[in-house]
């Protein structure tokens, strides 16, 4: 079946999972006689060993150890007891932070799936602009100056079509005479804005102008054009991966958080004529 195959059909198994699971272990569903009771297991303690020694590259001496599992206890109970006060009530950080941890929990699913290559390839067929390499272009030039005239222009470009050297023409200019394969952006960045479309308009191999640049007239030979277009994902593998989770990863955030907020039963003032 097709739906079997579909990510998006994983990350709800996976993400129902773990949800179930957060909800079995969370600590708001201790008993009552529990919440008078604070225990650290042998698992905690053996996850507050592997935090110090993933930090301080070494195992925690014995008094390191017992510093940590009072730090923890200490930290429990003055959590507990601002619960009991209600203090996390209202506070925009510790919502915010929770709000938080609920897309980290969706992100990690994100994660743990491995999507076939032709759910990637798909997704690459479908957002072709992300991946889409840029025009570039090699060429050539000669300055002519700011404002040369017509016979000027003409001259020049007659005596390059016949084979004249470009060091005999260059006008005194601090630009590059040739550039490699170039992309648009970066010709613009050097020449100004516009220049390139300029060279979008020249037969490759032949000296043509003028073309306009933020300096003044140029007349140019424009040696070779790579036009823009999508790589294989062989080559982009890693950056489609990347987007691929990360679109997934919104959709099921938006999914799940539909699915909880079923739950409930949401009133809010109505709003209309209250723009001004």
């Amino acid at each position: 079946m097709r739906l079997l195959k579909e990510p998006l059909f994983h990350f709800f198994l996976i993400g129902a999972a773990i949800f179930i699971w957060f909800h079995i272990v969370s600590p708001d569903n201790v008993t009552v006689e529990d919440l008078g009771t604070i225990t650290l297991s042998e698992n905690d303690v053996a996850l507050l060993a592997v935090q110090f020694e993933t930090r301080w590259k070494r195992p925690p001496s014995d008094a390191e150890l017992q510093a940590l599992v009072n730090a923890s206890i200490r930290e429990e109970v003055l959590v507990r007891e601002a619960r009991k006060l209600g203090l996390d009530r209202g506070d925009s950080v510790i919502r915010s932070r929770l709000s938080q941890k609920m897309d980290f929990l969706t992100e990690a699913i994100a994660t743990s799936v491995v999507p076939e290559d032709e759910d990637l390839d798909g997704f690459l067929q479908q957002n072709p602009e992300r991946y889409a390499t840029p025009n570039r272009v090699a060429f050539t030039q000669v300055f002519l100056g700011e404002k040369p005239s017509e016979v000027e222009t003409e001259a020049a470009l007659a005596a390059l079509r016949a084979g004249q050297e470009v060091s005999d023409l260059k006008g005194s200019s601090l630009l590059p005479v040739s550039m490699p394969l170039t992309t648009t952006r970066v010709i613009d960045s050097v020449f100004g804005i516009g220049f390139s479309e300029g060279l979008a308009t020249l037969e490759e191999g032949q000296w043509m102008g003028p073309v306009l640049s933020g300096y003044g007239v140029h007349l140019v030979q424009v040696l070779a054009i790579e036009p823009s277009r999508i790589p294989p994902l062989s080559e982009i593998h890693s950056a489609v991966l990347r987007d691929w989770r990360r679109t997934m990863s919104e959709d099921l955030a938006e999914a799940q958080y539909e699915i909880l907020a079923d739950n409930y039963e949401i009133i809010t003032p109505d709003l209309s004529g209250r723009a001004k």
